[in-house]
């Protein structure tokens, strides 16, 4: 491989695992999300 190569699967592997990182982090240590959630209730004919 050339070294344009490296430089292109190094930078995009780089990227995807730093964004990964990112978003882990910031779904960890995000206070007061939870309130944001909102489920939904299914309401199937079956249980009447």
């Amino acid at each position: 491989m050339t070294i344009g190569g490296w430089i292109i699967m190094l930078v995009s592997t780089l990227s995807v695992t730093g964004l990964f990182g990112w978003c882990i982090w910031k779904v960890l240590t995000t206070e007061g999300e939870d309130e944001k959630v909102h489920g939904f209730e299914i309401e199937t004919p079956d249980k009447d």
